[in-house]
Order: C-alpha cells, then sequence, then structure tokens
C-alpha cells in the first residue's frame, strides 16, 4: 500500500483533520493507495495557493516557462516504471498502456512547452481616427483540471499543461481511483522546479466530489475548468459551472462508430478496429464501440477481426508477462457488460467470441448482427465487449454512425478516399480519421467532441483559445472628437 499527500503551494500536506480514503486493487481487492479526503476548506486554499501565485507565473517570460516544462517531460519519463506500478495496482492497466501514457503525455508537455510563444494577438482595423485596436491574448487565472482513470497520465497532464504554458496556475483533482498515478504526475512538476503555488493537487473522498468541486469552481479565483470523464458527471460540473459563470472544456463520454465501406482494405481495417476496440481493454474515450459493416464484406472483416481478438494476451499486469487485454477497473464494468451481452443475445446477436466474465480479466468479446433494439446498440460498454452493426451501402452507414447520443471520435475505411472524406464529413463527431483508428491523440490538435461527447477543444491553438482571455485594447494616438 501507498500513502500519498496533497500538494498546496508547495507543501505535501495531509487532508485537515487527517481524513484519508482507500483505493483498492481491481483484480484482489488489496489496497492499493491511501489518499487524503480533502475538505471544501482544503480544496480552497489550493484555489488560493494558485491565486497567490499567478501574478509572478503570468510575467513570467515565455521562455522560462518553456524551460521549465520541458524539464517537467524529462521527468515524468524517468518516472516511467513508477507510473507502470501505480497504473498496475490502481487501475490494472497493462505495462503497454502505461508505457503509452508517458511517452505521450511526455510529448504533451513538450509541446505545451513549444507553445509559449505562440500565443498570439492582433491588430483589428478601426474606424476610428488614430484608434490602434488591438485583440490580445493574456493568461486567464486559475485553471481547475479535473482528470479521470482510465488515462490517467495523458488526461492528468491534458488537464495541465497548456493552462501552464498559457501563463494559469492550476489545481489538479485527482481521481478517486487512480491517486497515487495522478499524484506522480505532480511529483515530476516539482522535480522539474515549478515555483510553489503554481501547481497544486487535491484528492477527495468520493463521497466529497461533488461538494469539493463546487467549492473550487465557486471560487471567483478559478477562471476555467476541464473535465474529461464520463458525461454523467460531465452534465453535473457544466451545471456548476453555469451557476458561477465559469468557462469549461468538457471532454465526455463516447460511442465511436468505425465504418467499413464495400471497398475497403480489410486487413488494414481489422488491424485498426481491433487496435481502437481493445486498447486498454477499450476503457478509452475514444474506443472503437460500433463497427458499421457494409454488407458485402461483413463476413470477411468479421472472421479476420475475430481471428484477431483471439490472438490478444490477458492477463494480469503485475505478473510480468507481457499483456494487451489487462483488468477492467472494477467489477461493476463486469456486471454492467454482461447484462448488455445477455440483452443482445437475447434479441438475436451473435457472440463470435469471448461472452460473459466472472473476474476484471474481461476477454475481448464480439457481437454480430447487432440492432438498435439491443442496449449495446446504444450505451457505451467501456469495456472489451464490441458490436457489429450490417448495413447495406454508404447511406445506411452514415445514419448507423450517427444514430448515437456521443459524438468525440470516429473513422471511415475505403480505398476510394474521396468518398471516404465526404463520409467522414457527414459523421457527427469532432474527430474522424480516414483508414485510421479511431483511438488517435495528438497534442498539437483540436482534441474534442459535440454531442454527449461535451464541447471545447484541447490542444494546440484551440487549447491556447480555450486556455486564455481574449481582450480588446485600444490606444488613442492623436486626440479624439465626441458629440458632447
Amino acid at each position: 500500500m501507498q500513502r500519498i499527500d496533497m500538494l498546496i503551494d508547495g507543501q505535501r500536506v495531509p487532508a485537515t483533520g487527517g481524513a484519508t480514503f482507500e483505493r483498492r486493487n481491481p483484480l484482489d481487492g488489496q489496497v492499493a493507495t491511501c489518499a487524503p479526503a480533502a475538505t471544501e476548506a482544503d480544496a480552497v486554499a489550493a484555489v488560493e495557493a494558485a491565486a497567490k501565485a499567478f501574478p509572478a507565473w503570468a510575467a513570467l517570460g515565455p521562455g522560462a516557462r518553456r524551460a521549465l516544462l520541458l524539464k517537467a517531460a524529462h521527468a515524468l519519463e524517468a518516472r516511467a516504471e513508477d507510473f507502470a506500478r501505480a497504473m498496475a495496482a490502481e487501475t490494472g492497466a497493462s505495462g503497454m498502456w502505461a508505457g503509452f501514457n508517458v511517452h505521450l503525455a511526455a510529448g504533451m508537455l513538450t509541446e505545451a512547452a513549444s507553445i509559449t510563444t505562440q500565443i498570439n494577438g492582433e491588430v483589428i482595423p478601426s474606424d476610428v481616427p488614430g484608434s490602434l485596436a488591438m485583440a490580445v491574448r493574456q493568461p486567464a487565472g486559475v485553471v481547475l483540471g479535473i482528470a479521470p482513470w482510465n488515462a490517467p497520465v495523458i488526461l492528468g497532464v491534458r488537464a495541465i499543461a497548456t493552462p501552464l504554458a498559457c501563463g494559469n496556475t492550476v489545481v489538479l483533482k485527482g481521481s478517486e481511483l487512480c491517486p497515487a498515478t495522478h499524484g506522480l504526475i505532480i511529483e515530476a512538476l516539482q522535480d522539474a522546479g515549478l515555483p510553489p503555488g503554481v501547481v497544486n493537487f487535491v484528492t477527495n473522498a468520493p463521497a466529497d466530489a461533488a461538494a469539493v468541486v463546487e467549492a473550487m469552481v465557486a471560487h471567483p479565483a478559478v477562471r476555467r475548468v476541464n473535465f474529461t470523464g464520463s458525461t454523467h458527471v460531465g452534465r453535473l460540473i457544466a451545471m456548476t459551472c453555469a451557476k458561477y459563470l465559469k468557462q469549461a472544456v468538457l471532454e465526455l463520454g463516447g460511442k465511436a462508430p468505425f465504418v467499413v465501406l464495400d471497398d475497403a482494405d480489410i486487413d488494414a481495417a481489422v488491424d485498426a478496429a481491433a487496435f481502437g476496440a481493445f486498447a486498454n481493454s477499450g476503457q478509452i474515450c475514444m474506443s472503437t464501440e460500433r463497427i458499421v459493416l457494409d454488407t458485402r464484406i461483413a463476413d470477411a472483416f468479421a472472421a479476420k477481426f475475430v481471428a484477431k481478438a483471439g490472438a490478444l494476451p490477458l492477463g494480469d499486469p503485475r505478473q510480468g508477462e507481457p499483456v494487451v487485454l489487462g483488468s477492467v477497473v472494477d467489477m461493476g464494468t463486469v456486471k454492467r457488460c454482461n447484462a448488455l451481452i445477455d440483452d443482445a443475445l437475447a434479441k438475436g446477436a451473435t457472440l463470435l467470441i469471448g461472452g460473459k466474465a466472472e473476474s476484471t480479466l474481461m476477454p475481448a468479446t464480439v457481437l454480430d448482427h447487432v440492432t438498435p433494439e439491443m442496449k449495446i446498440y446504444h450505451e457505451e460498454s467501456f469495456a472489451p465487449v464490441k458490436a457489429l452493426v450490417r448495413v447495406d451501402g454508404v447511406e445506411a452507414a452514415i445514419a448507423t454512425a450517427n444514430d448515437n447520443a456521443f459524438g468525440l471520435s470516429a473513422a471511415v475505411f475505403g480505398r476510394d478516399i474521396a468518398r471516404a472524406w465526404q463520409v467522414a464529413g457527414r459523421i457527427e463527431s469532432g474527430i474522424c480519421h480516414v483508414n485510421g483508428p479511431t483511438v488517435h491523440d495528438e497534442a498539437q490538435m483540436p482534441f474534442g467532441g459535440v454531442k454527449g461527447s461535451g464541447y471545447g477543444r484541447f490542444g494546440g491553438k484551440a487549447g491556447i483559445d480555450a486556455f486564455t482571455e481574449l481582450r480588446w485594447i485600444t490606444i488613442e494616438t492623436q486626440p479624439g472628437h465626441y458629440p458632447i
């Protein structure tokens, strides 16, 4: 068991009164982490520490911020083994997934370092003689970042990297399911030498989450909120942000469609679909959830996809053996997916491989002939349980892809690139990849969704827009003439 502290104003601190909560390993139920259960007062203290540090950090030159963020990237990579152990203990993640997380998160910090000099404004032509009118981007203030457990290093870093690069100070609220993993991110930033209060870290017991979050959102110093997680919780956070008139970036649930047209390269489509469907046991917001197959190629795809799924190693990631499918996050996932499987089979679906699980080590499971009457057609599995939906023609494929409450990521496979591009343009999602997997993230890209997948964008210039304040400032270069 690991014990961790919060970080407020550069000091490692327990919760007021010493309250703690436990995170248990999903495979054996043993305590993985004992973490502080922050009070509302602790949360406010973290915000006020960030507010105190903001003026100096905002005034720091872009080169100095860049240097610190680059140091943080190296410090994060140096802790790769620590991250792998923490992720295996807290969420049952495979070593492969942990390594991917650290690699991409380090790249995010490097990319954030590169944008410190890209925060540009513009001069706007004015109709007023002698008026120099400018649109200026400035740091917003304190940014509250709330990150989930499923890609904990990537999404924890994403919650704070661009805000820091833009001159904001931050509070990271760690996930209740992986507090130690998120704490390691903060340790890496401390290793890099960020000034006290620039980065703060709080953890809370699950029962206290709503109160702790609202206490921070309500604070006048908090000017931006970003949240990555479920659509259910995202709606609650959106309502809280609306109550206090705080801007938010929300990246929520997904039901990513993977459309395979009749002229697709089947082998390439199978490889991409398997990666998108089963990486991290399907517990990725961009995970391929619904594979939409033209009937003319459906049998060929299904056969090869099942063969690919059946060859994926499944096991306990703590045992040292390379695995692709590790543990899912808890037995709640298992029970929910078992119910989805039962429902689909009762309504006419065909089980091609896998099936119901009895532990958090869930096998790759593929259901064929899934129809809209089945719950798995609409509901996010967030597990290695995937649906094949057969359709006739392009129009039916587009309609099926869009028959979806979510709109984060999508993919279209076809050799006729012009047609595939047109299909991609008609799919209702924030992200769509032609001849590539639904799981794809790069720090410089505008990442986010539509519909039930949230709003706002992380990454690159979109991230700068999200985490800076756009101001109109004028200079009058000659005496003005006024009507009174």
